[in-house]
C-alpha cells in the first residue's frame, strides 16, 4: 500500500518530470503580477516628478518621501508601503489572510483573473500528474479544457464554502467569542493564547476544507466525473478511509512549505541602494515565488499519487492522451 512519504517523493518526481508546468505557472503568475508593478511604477513616477526627492529614493529608501506618498495613494497605491520589503510582505500577506483584511479593488480583481487562470489550468496539470507522461500542448489543454467548467462549478461551491468561513466564522470567532473569553483576562499574554488558539481552529478549518477541494479535483480528473458534488463527496469518503494517510501526506507538505519560507526569510534582501542590488532583491523574489508554486504542484502530485495507489484503476490513467476536442472518458470508450 502507498504510503504518505512514498506517495510525497512520487509526487516531486512527477514534478521534477514536467518542468514545463512549473515554467509555465510562474510565467503566468508574472503576466499577472506585470500590469500592476507597471501600474505602481507609473504612480510613483508621476509623484517623483523631477524633485530632489527623486534621486533620492532612486539612491535607497526615502522614508519622509515614502509617508508622503501613502498619505495621498488611492487604489493600487495604498499597496505601496514598506511592509513589501523582503520577507515583510510574507508576513503582511499572512496578517491580511488571518485577520481577512480587505484588499483594494484592482488587488481583488487581478487576483480574480489569477485564480479563473488557475482554475482552467488545473485539469490539465492534475491529468499530467495522473497519466506520469508526457501528454504534450495539445493534450494538456485538451484536459484544461474539459475540466474547466466543470472545476468552474467546484469553484461555485468553494466560494460559498470559504465565504461562510472568511465572512461569517471568522468575524464571530474573533469578533464576538474572542472578547467574551478575554472579557475578565487581566494577563496579556493569557489573551494572546486565547487568540493563537482561536487561529489555530480557525487554520484547521480551512485546511481540511483545502485538503477536501484537493482530493475532489484529483478525483474529478483520474475518474473523469462531470458531478462536482459527487467528486466532493468521493473525496470525503477517500479521506475518512485514508485519514492518517492524507493527514501526514498533508503535513509533510506543509513543512516542505514552511521549509521554502524559512529559506526566503533567511536570504530575503532588505532595504537598499540601487544598482545591482535592485535586481539581486528582484531575482530573489522570483526565486521565492518559483518556490511556492513548486510546493503547490507538490501537494496537487503528491495527493493524486496517493489517490492512484491506494484507489484509482490503472485504466484511468493509462489511455492514450487525450485529442481536442474529446475528453478523457472518450479514450476509454476506443
Amino acid at each position: 500500500m502507498t504510503t504518505p512519504f512514498s506517495a510525497w517523493r512520487d509526487g516531486l518526481r512527477r514534478v521534477r518530470r514536467a518542468p514545463a508546468i512549473l515554467i509555465g505557472v510562474w510565467a503566468l503568475t508574472l503576466l499577472v503580477s506585470l500590469p500592476l508593478a507597471l501600474g505602481l511604477r507609473g504612480m510613483i513616477e508621476q509623484h517623483l516628478g523631477s524633485s530632489l526627492a527623486a534621486d533620492s529614493a532612486a539612491a535607497g529608501v526615502n522614508y519622509d518621501w515614502w509617508q508622503e506618498f501613502s498619505d495621498q495613494a488611492t487604489g493600487l497605491g495604498v499597496t505601496f508601503k514598506p511592509s513589501i520589503i523582503g520577507f515583510g510582505a510574507v508576513l503582511d500577506n499572512l496578517s491580511a489572510f488571518v485577520d481577512n483584511e480587505h484588499r483594494p479593488v484592482v488587488i481583488v480583481g487581478a487576483a480574480t483573473a489569477y485564480v479563473v487562470l488557475w482554475i482552467f489550468f488545473a485539469g490539465g496539470i492534475i491529468d499530467r500528474y495522473a497519466r506520469d507522461r508526457a501528454t504534450r500542448a495539445h493534450g494538456f489543454f485538451a484536459a484544461s479544457g474539459v475540466f474547466f467548467f466543470r472545476f468552474l462549478r467546484l469553484a461555485v461551491v468553494m466560494w460559498g464554502v470559504y465565504a461562510l468561513l472568511f465572512f461569517h466564522l471568522h468575524p464571530w470567532l474573533f469578533g464576538d467569542l474572542f472578547p467574551r473569553l478575554t472579557r475578565d483576562v487581566t494577563v496579556e499574554r493569557t489573551a494572546f493564547l486565547v487568540r493563537a488558539a482561536l487561529y489555530v481552529v480557525f487554520g484547521l478549518l480551512v485546511a481540511a476544507c483545502n485538503v477536501i477541494f484537493d482530493y475532489a479535483k484529483v478525483r474529478a480528473v483520474v475518474e473523469d466525473r462531470r458531478s462536482m458534488i459527487g467528486a466532493i463527496r468521493a473525496a470525503v469518503g477517500f479521506i475518512q478511509r485514508n485519514a492518517t494517510a492524507a493527514g501526514a501526506l498533508y503535513l509533510i507538505n506543509l513543512m516542505l512549505f514552511l521549509l521554502v519560507l524559512a529559506t526566503y526569510a533567511l536570504i530575503a534582501p532588505g532595504a537598499g541602494a540601487g544598482g545591482w542590488s535592485v535586481w539581486a532583491g528582484l531575482a530573489v523574489g522570483q526565486l521565492y515565488i518559483l518556490g511556492r508554486l513548486w510546493v503547490k504542484l507538490t501537494f496537487w502530485a503528491s495527493e493524486t499519487a496517493l489517490f492512484q495507489g491506494r484507489l484509482a484503476h490503472a485504466g484511468y490513467v493509462a489511455a492514450p492522451v487525450a485529442t481536442w476536442p474529446d475528453s478523457p472518458a472518450a479514450e476509454a470508450i476506443r
